[in-house]
């Protein structure tokens, strides 16, 4: 058994038993969006994390140490992706990316947001001309060091 077929087994426990991940979330008792991201193979579990993954989804007890496992990042079968929704992503830092990166290098200096010590918060936003996805990303800032 591989994080793969966890995920997989996951993923159709989720649908077969209309579980929502802002359920697992507060189960676990962490963000949303770190369970599902974990959920779905990119984070690693505690041991009494997975114990509840385990629990919700009924996965066997060798998914426990699978779902513990310091996973291999990086989700997309292709460089460019072909699904809609994470295209638009792609689209989005094909257009703004110079623009992050240069506001970015305006205000901190030379350097990276980070995508390890980063949290994210994913909102319906009401809007009379159709809802709204807000999207907030935090990241540490770190600065590139001279030597």
């Amino acid at each position: 058994m591989n994080r793969n077929d966890v995920t997989e087994m996951i993923v159709a426990a989720k649908i077969a038993k209309g579980i929502k991940w802002a359920d697992v979330a507060v189960k676990i008792g962490l963000a949303k969006e770190w369970v599902t991201s974990a959920c779905l193979g990119q984070m690693a579990f505690t041991a009494e994390q997975a114990a509840i993954v385990a629990d919700i989804f009924a996965l066997p007890p060798e998914a426990i140490p699978v779902l513990q496992a310091v996973p291999y990042k990086g989700s997309l079968p292709t460089a460019v992706p072909t699904d809609p929704l994470i295209y638009r992503f792609y689209e989005l830092i094909s257009v703004y990316g110079t623009t992050f990166k240069e506001l970015i290098h305006e205000e901190f200096g030379d350097g990276i947001m980070s995508a390890i010590d980063f949290k994210m918060d994913l909102q319906r936003e009401p809007h009379p001309a159709g809802d709204r996805v807000s999207i907030n990303m935090s990241g540490k800032f770190l600065p590139y060091k001279t030597y």
